[in-house]
């Protein structure tokens, strides 16, 4: 369906999942704000979706939750999907016309798209691009997989009467699932495009690995000579995909680059551009976020930001400025000499890992969780790492088991809550000591999903700090 503003109100509308990351209630908020008949249908209760539905209230929506029915999808002129529902669903086949949130802001807005994904790395590096794009563009947003959808910032400036265009950019980081769910397809061409890495995730979801890997390929694969395409030199995937992209393809890499290739390259703690033959140093030495991951994680921030035409100071000085987001190795409270991490946002063992290796102190790992079916080889060489790990009860508690065993390190747990754990590794960490959330697996179950994980986290350590104990 090619989409337009004029034909909205009086649109038979139904959103299937209203869900908690935000991109179900903008829809609904969208659609409804400018006449649609919208129509929200969720499996959850209404105590359990009560925040999203507390935004809603003043809107005239309709709600059908706790069950889904065949007809308020067959009689729908379009339905907006959530991303966590699987696209075989019997009532999306019912469906004229499926999409998403970021599928109708992509068609319906004429903005310049810097678009991001990958495994790891692309909520931290889309933010570090906003950062600094923000400091020359006021008007620059943020959106997408880091739970803001961008149908906020299309309803915004129609309400305000200013429809922004190309000089007013946006910054989406989008998952797996929301670049498989932009229909139709043609609506996903942005100017700049990112893969920060290729890892195994989410194959509780998909069929294979290959499915997970073809579907990150759709952020380039509408691009054209006009466009600029950013892999990472290092991965394997990362070259694969630019052999198969029309557009410019620039690259990062841990490592010095081949002559011929154009992009950012690390030598030690400095980060440097090359363009045109020539080589600038674009990264400073000081960075205020830690790990050496998201160094490279800036590394690839600059070469976007570079080749949208930023200048290499503003880049510079804008990454050093840069002080990271919520649940990746965000540091919350230092007690005692012993200092908290929420790194919530790692869910695959490889994110784990390199948190670890972030730190010099000994770390007291709070991990486990729901497995994603995910591989764990090699985890035990991080653990041996740790001063302590400290297990959340989970069906992955078995492979962090295991990895233990592997390791010759004993784990605590599995504890029946994040402050049950926190009570045991308070007692036993000492002054110098890095305690870690960095999961390695998914939240569900336990935590209503990552985000929910890390602001307990947060809460219970700051509590913690107030009150001496918890």
């Amino acid at each position: 369906m090619n989409l337009q503003l004029e034909d909205i109100p009086g649109m038979r509308i139904t959103v299937m999942g209203l869900g908690l990351h935000g991109g179900g209630a903008a829809a609904a908020r969208f659609f409804a704000s400018l006449g649609a008949r919208v129509l929200v249908t969720d499996l959850r209760s209404s105590e359990e979706l009560s925040a999203s539905l507390s935004d809603l209230k003043n809107l005239e929506i309709e709600y059908r939750l706790g069950e889904h029915r065949l007809e308020d999808f067959s009689g729908a002129d379009l339905v907006i999907k959530n991303p966590a529902v699987p696209s075989g669903s019997e009532y999306l086949k019912a469906a004229h016309h499926v999409s998403s949130d970021i599928a109708v802001f992509l068609g319906l807005s004429g903005r310049e798209v810097f678009a991001i994904t990958g495994t790891k790395g692309k909520s931290t590096t889309a933010s570090a691009v906003h950062h600094v794009l923000s400091t020359i563009k006021s008007e620059t947003d943020l959106g997408g997989n880091i739970t803001i959808s961008p149908l906020n910032f299309l309803l915004r400036d129609m309400i305000n009467g200013s429809l922004k265009e190309k000089d007013a950019p946006v910054v989406l980081e989008l998952s797996s699932w929301q670049l498989a769910d932009c229909l139709p397809r043609e609506v996903l061409k942005p100017r700049y495009s990112m893969i920060t890495n290729i890892m195994h995730d989410h194959q509780n979801r998909y069929d294979s690995f290959e499915d997970y890997v073809a579907d990150k390929a759709l952020i380039f694969s509408n691009q054209d000579s006009n466009d600029v395409s950013v892999f990472n030199y290092d991965d394997p995937y990362g070259r694969k995909y630019a052999g198969e992209s029309r557009a410019r393809v620039l690259y990062f890499s841990n490592n010095q680059l081949p002559a011929a290739l154009e992009g950012g390259f690390l030598k030690g703690t400095r980060g440097f551009l090359r363009r045109e033959g020539k080589e600038v140093e674009i990264l400073p030495e000081t960075l205020a976020v830690p790990g050496a991951h998201n160094r490279l994680n800036l590394l690839a921030a600059a070469v976007m930001l570079a080749s949208s035409g930023v200048p290499v100071e503003t880049i510079k000085s804008g990454l050093a400025d840069f002080h990271g987001i919520p649940h990746r190795l965000e540091e919350v409270a230092r007690i005692d000499g012993v200092l908290y991490v929420n790194d919530s946002a790692a869910t695959i063992p490889e994110a784990a890992a390199a948190a670890i290796a972030s730190f010099d102190a000994p770390v007291r790992l709070i991990a486990g969780g729901t497995d994603k079916e995910l591989d764990f080889t090699g985890f035990s060489d991080a653990l041996r790492r740790v001063a302590g790990l400290y297990l959340l009860k989970g069906n992955a508690t078995p492979r962090f088991e295991a990895a233990a065993e592997e390791a010759g390190i004993r784990h605590r747990g599995p504890f029946e809550s994040l402050e049950e754990a926190l009570m045991q590794v308070r007692a036993e960490a000492r002054p110098g000591d890095v305690v870690l959330l960095s999961p390695g697996c998914a939240s569900f179950g336990m935590f209503r999903n990552e985000f929910h994980r890390g602001d307990l986290f947060r809460d219970y350590v700051r509590s913690l700090a107030g009150t001496g104990g918890l």
